[in-house]
């Protein structure tokens, strides 16, 4: 221990960890009360437009009537008529049964394993079952159209559940479009799939903030639409004034928040739609998170290569280091294994040709051992060298049921350990390390038959040379 330090003690640990505690709390209740404050006169003008509400709305009551849950699960529209006549009580909350069990504690420092509930009300029920016309009775006869007892509002539940038209009678009836729910989220921030964009459309047409955002992350609802790969949504956010590059608590724009999403091979092309319509409205290619990653680090390592060819021909730079000192190629090097599918060849044939670094030669046989799956990545990565010092530790790197998968590749492989490479293949590396990072600018302009073209851009043969 240096001069001058101390330890703390368990307790004074637990102290310190007890006043972080609390002042998280009291910059999220900050937050919150700012959020509602600013919603207030929000929430008054869409009062103003739905003359169907009543001005004063009856208290709510607890609700365990088997008979009325299930009229309101059912969407039965006739038993809800005869179950909520005019001038009866709507404001019921009900506590569903079962849920997810957790531990609850009871007092005396027991602890009982209880379900969880999540208080409800009728609005929800129907709101977020698309039970149009039940929803639309309970509104008639004085429900409260921003009933949260279970911390989000009924119009919560008919964006989360992509019910347009219960959205958009609650919203005449005066719904906040901007109510925050207990873990500070707007209507606009459920609005994550495909089929919720009629929901996004009817919020923004009343009045939705376009730039709130999130308490805990501080997402925007164009983080929210690009992390989930949703095009729609991002061009009608974009269009409703959506701040392209700003960035939420972690340091991502909405182009960084879509490149750093987990994508499966379904979902690629949406991924790119969304990238492509943030780089058409000026979307900035260079910023970087809190660990220094920028969107070509992040497309690389979710192996995405429609999104890596968009963003190099934006200017992306191919060897800038994150904070662990890796450059894109490092990223994609690490998950071909595991993203074969997604033609990670093509990612590491883009980056080579717009100058990426290489592979210290020392280390190919490490690479060939993760990467040998992928027999097109390893064919590009070894023609960007004039030469290889093939030794017994590649045979041992690549497996025996890779090798006879691939067998003809991987022979041509290690057939270099006593042939040289071919004349061909040294002039073609004479012409790459000529261009210096030019090659994708250069070559495709060479008045040079297509195929010529291909070999020096470091097209797939199938075998090494």
């Amino acid at each position: 221990m240096s001069q001058g330090s101390f330890v703390f003690s368990s307790m004074a640990l637990r102290s310190l960890q007890l006043d972080e505690d609390m002042l998280e709390r009291h910059q999220y209740k900050k937050q919150l009360a700012s959020h509602q404050l600013n919603n207030y006169l929000l929430k008054k003008e869409a009062r103003d437009r739905a003359p169907l509400r009543p001005s004063k709305a009856l208290p709510a009551a607890l609700c365990q009537d088997a008979v009325v849950v299930n009229a309101l699960y059912t969407g039965d529209l006739e038993a809800m008529q005869r179950l909520f006549p005019r001038g009866s009580t709507v404001n019921l909350i009900i506590e569903p049964q079962g849920g997810d069990m957790r531990w609850v504690a009871t007092g005396e420092g027991l602890w009982s394993l209880s379900y969880e509930q999540e208080l409800t009300t009728p609005l929800h029920i129907t709101a977020g079952r698309g039970f149009t016309e039940c929803l639309r009775l309970l509104l008639q006869r004085g429900a409260n159209v921003d009933l949260a007892p279970g911390g989000t509002t009924a119009l919560h539940e008919s964006c989360e559940n992509c019910q347009p038209e219960c959205t958009k009678l609650l919203l005449i009836h005066g719904a906040n479009a901007n109510a925050v729910s207990e873990e500070g989220l707007m209507p606009l921030h459920v609005c994550t799939t495909l089929e919720s964009f009629e929901c996004a459309k009817y919020l923004l047409q009343y009045g939705a903030a376009i730039n709130g955002r999130t308490l805990d992350e501080g997402d925007s609802p164009l983080h929210v639409a690009a992390r989930n790969g949703l095009p729609d949504h991002v061009d009608l956010y974009l269009r409703y004034g959506a701040a392209v590059d700003r960035q939420n608590d972690e340091g991502l724009t909405p182009l960084n928040a879509a490149c750093s999403q987990p994508q499966e091979l379904q979902e690629l092309q949406s991924y790119c739609k969304v990238c492509q319509t943030l780089l058409g409205a000026g979307a900035d290619i260079h910023t970087m998170d809190q660990d220094k990653h920028n969107p070509l680090h992040m497309a690389c390592k979710n192996a995405n290569p429609d999104i890596v060819d968009l963003l190099l021909a934006k200017g992306a730079c191919v060897n800038e280091m994150d904070y662990g000192g890796e450059a894109p190629m490092h990223n994609i090097l690490k998950v071909v294994s595991y993203k074969v599918s997604h033609e990670p060849e093509r990612i590491v044939r883009a980056l080579l040709n717009h100058g990426s670094i290489r592979v210290w030669p020392g280390a190919l046989p490490v690479v060939l051992k993760h990467c040998s799956v992928s027999p097109r990545t390893i064919e590009v990565l070894l023609n960007a060298y004039s030469q290889l010092k093939v030794r017994d530790t590649w045979v041992e790197a690549v497996s025996p049921e890779v090798f006879q998968e691939h067998k003809e590749f991987y022979e041509s492989v290690f057939s270099l350990e006593m042939t040289p490479r071919s004349l061909q293949h040294l002039a073609r590396c004479k012409v790459r390390n000529f261009l210096d990072g030019r090659v994708h600018i250069v070559v495709p302009k060479l008045d040079l038959p297509t195929f010529i073209k291909n070999y020096l851009l470091l097209d797939y043969r199938g075998y090494i040379h």
